[in-house]
């Protein structure tokens, strides 16, 4: 019988410039997807995170995989090290940096 977890990595965090979401530890799992909601975030604007791994929660690499939404998204991710977690940045038609307020869950099976 396989386990599953879901983690609420972020909820209604707001970010002011880089995005970077709290790490998670889940080398016990086979297989991660991110849900990834934006709140009250500008029209025209875009959120593009990446996925990045790491062996011990401290120095990330980006997995490759990478998600740009204006609203909601997922994103499955598979052969990962023990830690997760999403970075990037929202900004606005025009390329700059906007504020993004976002939440972001975790689901895990393995």
């Amino acid at each position: 019988m396989k386990n599953f977890y879901t983690s609420v990595v972020e909820l209604r965090q707001r970010f002011d410039a880089a995005v970077e979401t709290h790490p998670y530890e889940c080398g016990w799992a086979d297989e991660a997807i991110f849900f990834v909601e934006t709140h009250d975030f500008s029209p025209g604007s875009r959120l593009t995170l990446r996925v990045q791994l790491s062996p011990d929660g401290i120095r990330w690499l980006d997995e490759g995989s990478e998600l740009d939404i204006t609203c909601t998204g997922f994103i499955r991710v598979k052969h990962f090290g023990g830690f997760l977690r999403m970075a990037g940045r929202a900004v606005d038609t025009e390329g700059r940096p906007v504020p993004v307020t976002v939440s972001v869950r975790l689901a895990l099976k393995g």
